[in-house]
């Protein structure tokens, strides 16, 4: 299940985003669509980066069996508006499908798959959700072309 909190005017669907969701886990996640401001804050804040970025993902801080036990959610995925819209119209595809990938790559993060120093694990696991979902390619999947 998704908890959103849209703070911008995004339209989308949030049942194919619930679909992704449940297709990897059975706990609940945080969704915050946000401005490029609220973005560039965060990042500053959590990744020492001045700049503003796609997506962020904060895991919950809590080993996963103290999860389970008491049911607590996964984490939270922040995406940006202004970019999912940017990258939909640069790469001919719609608002739905670049959040969806943002949100795919967001969820991947909350599961420990970290693309900048595994082997490759996390995009061969985005590229096989990419096609499960019908999705175009991914940023982390056409770098690694």
């Amino acid at each position: 299940m998704i908890d959103l909190d849209n703070q911008t005017g995004l339209c989308f669907e949030l049942a194919a985003l619930e679909k992704i969701a449940s297709a990897l886990s059975s706990k609940e996640v945080e969704l915050i669509i946000t401005d490029d401001k609220t973005m560039q804050a965060l990042n500053h804040k959590h990744r020492a980066k001045q700049s503003s970025t796609d997506v962020l993902s904060f895991p919950m801080d809590a080993p996963f069996t103290e999860q389970s036990i008491f049911g607590m959610p996964l984490g939270s995925i922040v995406i940006s508006e202004s970019y999912v819209k940017q990258k939909a119209h640069e790469l001919g595809h719609t608002v739905q499908d670049e959040l969806s990938l943002l949100f795919i790559h967001g969820m991947l993060h909350l599961l420990g798959y970290d693309h900048e120093s595994d082997n490759g694990e996390m995009r061969q696991r985005e590229e096989t959700l990419i096609n499960q979902f019908g999705l175009p390619k991914s940023l982390i999947v056409r770098i690694g072309e």
